[in-house]
């Protein structure tokens, strides 16, 4: 039962960002940047979060919990930002399809890749012939959808 709760969490959270990507498409017309939109983006996410850590009273972490973290863990906000923008800056030029199909191809690819070397800290998942297939059909999938 719980697999099957963590999977329709996963569907349910992949659903949203063709959603994101095109309300800050829509709010990129309006502001006129993919920056400026994407900046307006995270700004209601950071809110968004701040209510919640405070409604339900999260702990905060201390300064030297924070310290002893990683410098590359610090960089998830940027990967983040870069992403929204260049979400917002393809999706008019190459659709919403397209432009996730891509970019799910090269998270697929990554993916498999921290998996296989169990970097950042995942667990280490070997590639196998099996994933190999699921990857080069999602490579096919953003050929098929952006013909």
């Amino acid at each position: 039962m719980e697999l099957l709760l963590l999977v329709a969490v996963a569907l349910v959270s992949g659903a949203s960002l063709p959603i994101q990507a095109g309300v800050n498409s829509a709010l990129r017309h309006h502001v006129g940047r993919p920056e400026i939109a994407a900046l307006v983006s995270f700004t209601v996410g950071f809110l968004a979060l701040l209510a919640w850590v405070l409604v339900t009273r999260q702990p905060w972490p201390t300064v030297a919990q924070a310290g002893r973290a990683p410098w590359w863990t610090w960089t998830g906000g940027f990967i983040g930002a870069f992403y929204v923008t260049t979400v917002v800056l393809l999706t008019p030029r190459l659709g919403v399809a397209a432009t996730l199909a891509i970019s799910v191809a090269g998270q697929m690819a990554t993916a498999v890749a921290l998996d296989h070397y169990g970097a950042l800290g995942v667990p280490l998942r070997a590639f196998t012939p099996g994933r190999a297939v699921g990857a080069l059909l999602l490579v096919a999938g953003v050929v098929l959808i952006r013909r």
